[in-house]
């Protein structure tokens, strides 16, 4: 089911939306060679519980962390380690959630450790201009094809796979709500969006094809099929009248 959030209720989560925001700038600041993705995820469900926030990723659906924490060919999901040693070079990918007061946000970044190639670096720049381009056509009475066919059609243009088996959603009581919110489509296509309707936008693109498969004895870890890098870029917003507000960055 489809809600749309009270201003109250939009307040709540853009408290929740500004913690996140810290949380996520905390890790890239960390994400250097050396360090593991568990010291990661621990730093950030100390600083998500010293903000009295909650985890909102934490045990949902059985994941057993605070971030997922993806490297390289891994799109998402992946579970933090003291085994996983950042190296110099990887692509890293930054997703979490944070909830206040039974309302949940949640957003993602591709991060670089230390130098990273010309082409990881120009995939996850694009990756954040899909999303950025994309939320252009959302506003009240869009339809959610009108986004996925400009964010489908800026990555692929530049020659990159849009991923479709992992897609955008609703959020609020709970960390994935109704609707689907596909990376690609056609304009004119799709649920219409109305002022108040909270959405975690997700462009994920990869280097190579778009297909993906699961990593073979994980039930978590999706991997592009080619072993190519992706990246992954994410915000919750709220549709407003003439555009969408995004709660998850720094002002």
């Amino acid at each position: 089911m489809v809600t749309v959030k009270s201003e109250s209720e939009i307040a709540v989560m853009k408290k929740a939306g500004a913690i996140l925001a810290d949380v996520l700038e905390l890790v890239e600041e960390h994400a250097k060679p050396g360090v593991t993705t568990k010291y990661l995820d621990k730093l950030a469900y100390e600083y998500i519980i010293r903000q009295n926030a909650v985890p909102s990723f934490l045990n949902y659906d059985g994941f057993p962390a605070t971030l997922c924490l993806s490297l390289d060919d891994e799109i998402v999901h992946g579970i933090p380690s003291e085994k996983r040693v950042l190296e110099e070079g990887m692509l890293l990918k930054v997703d979490g959630g944070v909830g206040i007061g039974g309302l949940h946000t949640d957003a993602a970044r591709s991060v670089a450790v230390g130098r990273i190639s010309a082409e990881k670096a120009q995939l996850a720049r694009c990756c954040k201009e899909c999303f950025f381009e994309g939320i252009k056509a959302l506003k009240d009475g869009a339809r959610l094809g009108d986004y996925g066919a400009v964010c489908q059609k800026y990555a692929e243009s530049r020659g990159y796979g849009v991923v479709r088996e992992l897609v955008g959603h609703g959020i609020g009581a709970s960390v994935h709500e109704d609707p689907s919110v596909p990376n690609y489509g056609m304009r004119g296509r799709g649920m219409r969006v109305v002022t108040g309707m909270t959405l975690a936008i997700e462009p994920m693109i990869n280097l190579g094809t778009r297909r993906v498969i699961q990593t073979e004895g994980d039930d978590w870890t999706i991997r592009t099929a080619d072993g190519k890098p992706s990246a992954h870029y994410e915000n919750t917003v709220v549709i407003r009248p003439e555009g969408v507000e995004i709660i998850t960055l720094k002002a």
